[in-house]
């Protein structure tokens, strides 16, 4: 019977506490799609002059009316507020979402 012998090399000692899995930071497009509102495009309107129509509920709802209508563009829209932070005394400007 064959015995495996383990080496260890300098420097590449490991720690006795086993590994964790990375810490996973939620993206921050998730949370931007939960806010945005969809619309469909007016008539006329092109992606070099948008012109907001009407809103849909959600996402698969704009998908499904816009994909009937002769453009078959959509609008997602994000509205953030644009507020000062105080941060170690300077101000920072930061933007938070809008809720509908």
């Amino acid at each position: 019977m064959a015995t495996a012998a383990v080496v260890k090399l300098p420097g590449n000692e490991q720690s006795a506490a086993p590994k964790t899995e990375p810490n996973r930071r939620r993206r921050r497009g998730h949370e931007e799609d939960r806010q945005a509102r969809y619309f469909l495009a007016k008539e006329g309107s092109s992606p070099e002059k948008p012109e907001l129509g009407t809103e849909a509920a959600n996402e698969g709802e704009a998908l499904i009316r816009a994909f009937q209508t002769k453009s078959g563009l959509l609008y997602s829209v994000v509205v953030y507020k644009a507020e000062a932070e105080i941060q170690n005394g300077s101000p920072t400007l930061v933007k938070r979402p809008v809720r509908k």
